[in-house]
């Protein structure tokens, strides 16, 4: 078994160095590794408190009837929205992250999008980042889409002073928070860089996701229907198989942990580039 996952790892740095556009998506299974609770797994934070999940499900409707409301449970200390973002606070990147943050500073890897919210490949280095589902540490005007680091404002001051919710410095619109809600529709200037890059690239590093939450999913899947004509190869760095897998997507995966696997690929591309 350990053979034949040094064959693929020796298979992905090849792919790698031969790539003129090679790019990352990234899911909870790389977060994971950094401690950070998934939702639906069996200890997830759904999981354990189903009245999280529904209380989730209702955000976006309770920003848009009545922002302040949204506001006022997001900064209460025992709503879960606080208790993920303390979890998210404390976490730090794991090898998986760094590993891809090396790659793009080699300038093998020309971006990662990624589902997680919590800001962690931002804090390894990497820099060309599409946060698809947003950040957790980020603001977002609900009007312009102009963004704001959560630090901007003093969300606790506006909620002492009863001047929920923040008003955006550009426009005065409502600011919510950058995460994508439930019926949220994903900001579209995203969409468009993220769909952009699945259709540019030659390589598509998948790592910790299955891909199964849309329009995310679609991603590998438009990568996927350019496969026909050699245009673009697709590797899965996941603990096992998914159904990119079983629908023939990725042309190979590479079962194991991303912050095992993704490290032991940076050095097999350094053994190459000065081989």
């Amino acid at each position: 078994m350990e053979g034949q996952v040094e064959s693929l790892i020796d298979r992905a740095a090849s792919d790698l160095v031969h790539s003129r556009h090679a790019i990352a998506l990234t899911g909870a299974g790389i977060s994971t590794e950094s401690g950070i609770p998934d939702f639906r797994g069996p200890n997830g934070v759904w999981t354990k408190n189903p009245e999280a999940e529904r209380r989730a499900y209702r955000s976006y409707e309770t920003f848009l009837m009545d922002p302040k409301a949204y506001w006022e449970e997001r900064l209460s200390d025992t709503a879960p929205f606080a208790i993920i973002f303390r979890e998210v606070e404390k976490a730090r990147p794991n090898p998986g992250h760094l590993a891809l943050a090396e790659l793009e500073e080699m300038g093998i890897l020309k971006g990662v999008i990624t589902q997680n919210v919590d800001g962690l490949h931002r804090r390894a280095g990497s820099r060309n980042i599409l946060e698809y589902h947003g950040c957790s540490f980020r603001l977002r005007c609900a009007a312009c889409g102009t963004r704001f680091e959560r630090e901007d404002y003093d969300l606790e001051g506006l909620r002492g002073r009863g001047e929920l919710p923040p008003r955006c410095r550009s426009c005065g619109g409502v600011v919510k928070s950058d995460t994508v809600s439930f019926g949220e529709p994903i900001p579209s200037d995203v969409a468009r860089q993220s769909q952009e890059e699945s259709l540019k690239c030659d390589l598509m590093l998948i790592c910790g996701t299955s891909a199964v939450v849309y329009p995310f999913a679609e991603l590998p899947r438009i990568v996927g229907r350019r496969q026909a004509g050699g245009a673009a190869t697709v590797i899965e760095v996941n603990a096992e198989p998914t159904p990119l897998t079983q629908e023939g997507i990725s042309d190979f995966i590479i079962q194991g942990l991303t912050g095992e696997i993704l490290p032991r690929i940076v050095e097999e591309v350094k053994r190459r580039l000065t081989g």
